[in-house]
């Protein structure tokens, strides 16, 4: 099929961990076409979460191919295409045959909770803080700043990593033998897309793996050192919006260029137009994440907020800071299926249905408690159920359970970060709750802005492709493209909850610490 002589749109791709999702965007960034997907994990065991590398790969190429159907396109018309992706989801494969050694393990995935616990309590650990620590203030170097707080996680690609090579003796051979590929989704996805003719990652995805050096912008050989991980297995990393190479004719047709790669927070906060220091993006999917513009300042973590790359384009080099929650959408879904209620949108009106929680706390840890509280063995609970329950108490503490976790992020964001905080923006599917939009916006005292389009990893991928096609011109261009649909301001002063809150941070410290080390 031969290119068309006008290709006039450009596709974003979102591997989320709930919906895998393409669009397609004309030169407004109106949607022209779309197609979605539930991305299918699997529970092998308790606490391990896993992708079929396989299935994820039918999944894309079909929603790619539908969303250009649906948009009345032929795909010669398609200028090219960004892909966002969830983070920290790795796979390893065989590098002479590309076979996969093991499905993909989620950045949910708990199972080297252990491991993580280990490390963070081990001496090696505190002699590096230590040693960090009197570097620090004979050099003051923030790196070493940073290495005097360092923890590890089981977000983090470093010990989950690390398992495989230990556990599964394949991989450990194979990356004994120069013949043992890492990398997450993206990187995946483009050594698929291109036949195996490109093995890259971005700055954007390699910055959330636990394992990058973000002083030096390179992956880190004292962590791979520590969690035993040869640097032979890394991919090569690139600018965010880049020319990744193209799709291989045979699978769509057409050659498409691939022009972007980037982790989905960021792009969400590149899809937000958050392009200055002191832009907040608040992003509720599966799990809540507040990430700020730190402008060319890589913020030192204190009390456990990440460090970002958020973008490098050319010379441009953008960090954020974050902070996390693994569940938001999560819980919400699991009222779903068990029938708490019908339809996500009446969940709003059943919690105002009634006064308020009538004492029922919901603590959101399907998948443990991250910053501030970071405990990787707390529980999800309900407590303090009465017989005079009902559903629309049960929803209304779950939803106000997400509330709390924003207002405790959001602390530890002014706490800790030196930039003033500017417009914070919302997105994500749970960002069209207009409970937990309303009761966080009382609670935060802030005006929260909420986009017409939610969608807004999918816009951020299309954005930074486009802007590297020249089908944008430049980012005062991609904000007038950006549009609002509804600010939510402050209408009930944050002292009205405290009782409330009071009781919610009692039931989170009962839910502490609740798993066993050895029941993962």
């Amino acid at each position: 099929m031969p290119r068309a002589a006008a290709a006039a749109y450009v596709l974003g791709v979102d591997v989320g961990s709930l919906m895998l999702r393409c669009r397609v965007y004309d030169k407004t960034a109106a949607v022209r076409g779309a197609s979605s997907k539930k991305v299918e994990t699997l529970h092998p065991h308790r606490g391990w979460v896993e992708l079929d590398p396989e299935v994820l790969w039918t999944q894309v190429t079909d929603v790619i191919k539908e969303a250009v159907q649906a948009a009345g396109l032929q795909m010669n018309q398609i200028a090219g295409l960004g892909i966002s992706t969830q983070r920290g989801t790795f796979i390893t494969w065989n590098k002479k045959t590309g076979k996969p050694f093991h499905n993909f393990i989620s950045w949910q995935d708990q199972r080297a909770a252990e491991l993580v616990n280990s490390w963070n309590r081990s001496l090696i650990l505190k002699a590096i803080h230590v040693i960090s620590t009197i570097i620090y203030f004979l050099t003051w170097s923030d790196r070493y700043l940073a290495a005097s707080s360092l923890t590890f996680t089981t977000q983090h690609v470093s010990l989950r990593l690390s398992w495989v090579l230990q556990n599964i003796t394949e991989v450990q051979e194979a990356a004994n033998e120069n013949n043992c590929c890492f990398g997450t989704i993206d990187t995946w996805l483009l050594y698929k897309l291109t036949k195996g003719s490109v093995y890259a990652t971005d700055y954007s995805n390699a910055s959330s793996t636990g394992v990058f050096e973000p002083f030096q912008m390179c992956w880190s050989s004292v962590l791979s050192k520590l969690c035993s991980i040869p640097m032979s297995i890394y991919p090569p990393v690139e600018d965010t919006n880049h020319s990744f190479g193209s799709v291989d004719a045979e699978i769509f047709g057409v050659p498409i260029p691939i022009m972007a790669l980037v982790a989905d927070q960021q792009a969400a906060m590149f899809g937000e137009c958050c392009f200055h220091a002191g832009d907040v993006k608040l992003t509720m999917g599966t799990g809540i994440f507040w990430d700020v513009n730190t402008g060319n300042h890589l913020h030192t973590p204190r009390a456990g907020l990440y460090p970002l790359v958020g973008w490098k384009i050319g010379k441009e080099v953008v960090f954020l800071a974050e902070g996390n929650a693994s569940d938001a959408g999560s819980p919400i879904k699991w009222a779903n299926e068990l029938d708490l209620f019908t339809s996500v949108d009446e969940t709003s009106r059943m919690a105002r249905s009634v006064v308020d929680s009538e004492g029922v706390c919901f603590v959101p840890s399907f998948s443990g408690l991250q910053v501030p509280v970071n405990d990787p063995y707390a529980c999800a609970s309900f407590m303090g159920l009465k017989p005079s329950t009902t559903r629309n108490h049960l929803i209304r503490a779950i939803l106000e359970s997400i509330a709390f976790r924003n207002k405790q992020l959001y602390d530890t964001i002014v706490k800790e970060v030196r930039v003033p905080l500017t417009n914070i923006r919302a997105d994500g599917g749970v960002s069209n709750n207009s409970f937990i939009m309303q009761m966080t916006s009382d609670l935060l005292n802030k005006k929260i802005d909420k986009p017409v389009n939610t969608d807004m990893s999918c816009l951020g991928a299309a954005f930074l492709a486009g802007l590297a096609l020249g089908f944008w011109t430049d980012k005062e261009q991609l904000k007038k493209l950006r549009r609002t649909e509804i600010v939510f301001e402050p209408q009930r002063d944050s002292g009205e909850y405290k009782l409330a809150m009071d009781n919610w941070i009692k039931a989170v410290q009962r839910s502490l610490n609740w798993y066993s080390q050895t029941s993962y």
